[in-house]
């Protein structure tokens, strides 16, 4: 038979072939069946990551909680159970995938940042939206998880109305970036603009503007922050007072893109999208041990004061060297 740890261990350790059949070729006593049922019948839940990082977090009110959703790429599947077509923020295209959902702690910009739950996106399973699955992580992280943070990160696919209406009646601080064509007023003179059609005098670049969004019953500041290259992010808040300045925005859209870098490391170094079970409880089970190695390969890597990805190139280097002294297959010569 075969636990989680083993599987965990196994998605750390291989180079780049993460498939019950190269894990049964090479783990003694285990057949490729037993590995497949394994993930067919493990009961692997989101709350089993939050007991493993609940006492690493740097939890705190200066914290922030961040949401955002990825694609695991299963364009070449025929009959995996939980693959629909969907929208890819990495492709930028619709692909056929399977979509998850994650929030993320981060103790700030440059500094340390965890999953500490997340949601398989299946609609034909569940019903749910991934606003569903959002506001219900959201909701437990206050109620069950007691997050001291207060400021909640998350890209314009996720500002819907009810969304910034739910997060402000908590009384959390959110910052987001909104699509151009988002619906604003300056006044009730002026009435409803799309955002590119605002003037923006220096005064305004300045310290932002404040105004309110079509069906939100309150004010938000909006920011422009102009990137070196000329791109542009519309950046709104609904924390008002004189601090918030266009680089207090700018450093919170930084911090978001820390759950990118989980997205990344989840595909690279993890697996997630390779495994080819088509069962639809076998791939949340692989999710959920591919957060796992994530996390090992993070908590090693902060151990050793280096990357994630050094810490795992590293796992190879040894062999290397070795097969260089001494190759198993030599260079043939002419006869």
């Amino acid at each position: 038979m075969i636990n989680k740890r083993q599987y965990v261990e196994y998605l750390i350790s291989t180079p780049n072939n993460w498939t019950c059949t190269n894990l049964a070729e090479h783990l003694e006593g285990v057949s490729h069946d037993q590995i497949s049922d394994y993930l067919a019948g493990a009961k692997l839940k989101p709350r089993q990551l939050w007991e493993l990082v609940r006492n690493r977090i740097q939890d705190s009110a200066d914290a922030f909680l961040i949401v955002d959703d990825s694609v695991q790429d299963k364009q070449h599947s025929r009959q995996m159970e939980l693959v629909k077509r969907q929208w890819s923020g990495n492709e930028h295209r619709v692909i056929k995938g399977i979509g998850m959902v994650n929030l993320v702690h981060s103790d700030g910009k440059d500094g340390e940042f965890y999953p500490i739950d997340y949601r398989v996106y299946a609609p034909d399973q569940d019903g749910k939206t991934k606003h569903q699955h959002f506001m219900e992580m959201f909701e437990n992280a206050i109620t069950h998880k007691h997050i001291k943070a207060r400021t909640i990160l998350f890209d314009a696919w996720y500002a819907s109305v009810d969304n910034l209406k739910h997060i402000h009646r908590c009384g959390w601080t959110f910052f987001t970036t909104l699509k151009t064509n988002r619906m604003v007023s300056l006044s009730k003179e002026e009435g409803y603009v799309h955002l590119d059609q605002i003037g923006w005098t220096a005064e305004r670049l300045a310290h932002g503007i404040l105004v309110r969004l079509k069906e939100v019953p309150f004010h938000v500041q909006l920011f422009k922050l102009v990137a070196a290259n000329g791109d542009i992010d519309w950046v709104i808040t609904n924390r008002l007072d004189e601090t918030v300045t266009p680089q207090v925005a700018q450093d919170a859209n930084d911090v978001r893109w820390q759950v990118e870098e989980l997205h990344r490391g989840l595909k690279q170094l993890a697996g997630s999208e390779k495994c080819q079970c088509r069962l639809a409880q076998s791939q949340p089970n692989h999710l959920a041990c591919c957060y796992h190695a994530w996390l090992s390969l993070k908590v090693k890597a902060l151990e050793l004061g280096k990357t994630l990805y050094q810490v795992r190139h590293e796992l190879f280097s040894e062999y290397l060297r070795a097969e260089l002294r001494l190759p198993h297959v030599k260079a043939c010569r002419a006869s």
